[in-house]
């Protein structure tokens, strides 16, 4: 089972609305519990294969398709701007530390090689700078979410 088939996974169970969900395969072990709010998944490798310990993974909860929805009807009006994309699959976080302020808010000024955002993948904090310079628009993409691949994170006005 890989990583996509995993995440896919843990959306259905989110979506659903059931508290656990246990699955069990000849080499893995996957359980995802959900509630107050938050999805925790385990899961347990058999020692045949690579070892890999227990992980819990917290997955905010976000709708999806809000996102997309919206992203249409709003084409048209953003043509003029430049949208940064998210580099790496992970969770997105506006701030380096909860206790921190945002990297970057709406009407900020950024230049080429300022950070951001930061995005955690596999318990690593990637700093993610910008490619562009301007002001940023608008931030398409809520605190504490994960985020795919080349999915739009800002709009920036490059004028």
């Amino acid at each position: 089972m890989d990583i996509k088939e995993i995440q896919n996974l843990i959306k259905f169970v989110a979506k659903s609305g059931a508290s656990e969900v246990k699955l069990e395969m000849e080499d893995v072990k996957i359980t995802i519990r959900t509630g107050s709010g938050k999805t925790e998944t385990t899961i347990v490798q058999a020692a045949q294969m690579a070892p890999m310990p227990q992980v819990a993974a917290p997955i905010a909860q976000q709708p999806v398709a809000a996102v997309e929805a919206s992203a249409p009807k709003s084409e048209s009006d953003d043509s003029k701007y430049i949208t940064v994309k998210s580099p790496i699959i992970g969770t997105f976080y506006r701030k380096p530390a909860p206790d921190k302020p945002n990297f970057v808010d709406v009407g900020s000024e950024i230049a080429v090689g300022d950070t951001v955002c930061v995005i955690e993948a596999m318990k690593l904090f990637n700093e993610i700078e910008s490619e562009v310079s301007g002001k940023i628009v608008k931030v398409l993409v809520d605190d504490s979410s994960p985020v795919e691949f080349d999915q739009p994170l800002f709009l920036v006005d490059p004028s």
